[in-house]
């Protein structure tokens, strides 16, 4: 529990740092934006590998039991990461799901983590995933912020480019539901330990 603890305040802290605008700017300043990213990006690596083998470590000693989940909450988490997949897809392709999402990756993180609060209910998986709902939240709150700083429409960022027509968003359901089947269907539980998709043990 200890390693998963450190590598969730490495790995979130890290990341909740740099919604702090002008400490970044700070340390930006005195070390030079390349080294900030290097260590950003060293730190936030040594935070999942903590995470991971921490979470594995906790498996392996007996999970600790808060509360008992029904049987329906897994379906339903099943259901909602692949909303999850497909917002994640469409971080990465302009379409109308992207602009309509607005942060696309962060609603991603919400919906995963959200999804697998519901259907686990020991101490390890609620530090976990809550700690990862609560930074997207708190980075969505952040960006917010920013943009009425920078004096962006209260209903959203500046006007993202949707290409014209719904190829795009077809290709983007498309592609995060295929990753979501694969992932689901033959990746979580050699990669996870855990299987997820009905009937596959």
């Amino acid at each position: 529990m200890l390693l998963l603890i450190l590598g969730l305040v490495l790995f979130l802290g890290t990341h909740a740092f740099s919604m702090l605008r002008a400490r970044r700017a700070s340390v930006v300043g005195q070390i030079g934006e390349n080294r900030y990213k290097l260590g950003y990006m060293a730190l936030s690596l040594l935070g999942l590998v903590l995470i991971g083998v921490g979470f594995h470590d906790y498996r392996l000693q007996g999970m600790i039991p808060v509360w008992d989940p029904p049987v329906w909450t897994r379906h339903l988490a099943l259901t909602l990461v692949l909303l999850a997949f497909i917002s994640l897809a469409a971080t990465y392709i302009p379409s109308h799901i992207r602009a309509k999402a607005k942060h696309p990756m962060l609603l991603a993180v919400k919906i995963w983590a959200t999804a697998h609060l519901l259907a686990n209910g020991d101490l390890g998986s609620i530090l976990l995933f809550g700690g990862f709902l609560a930074w997207a939240v708190s980075a969505r709150i952040s960006i917010k912020r920013r943009e009425r700083a920078a004096g962006v429409p209260a209903g959203g960022r500046a006007a993202v480019a949707v290409p014209a027509g719904w190829r795009n968003d077809v290709l983007v359901v498309l592609i995060g539901t295929a990753a979501w089947f694969v992932f689901a269907r033959y990746l979580h539980y050699p990669v996870i330990g855990v299987p997820v998709w009905p009937g596959s043990m």
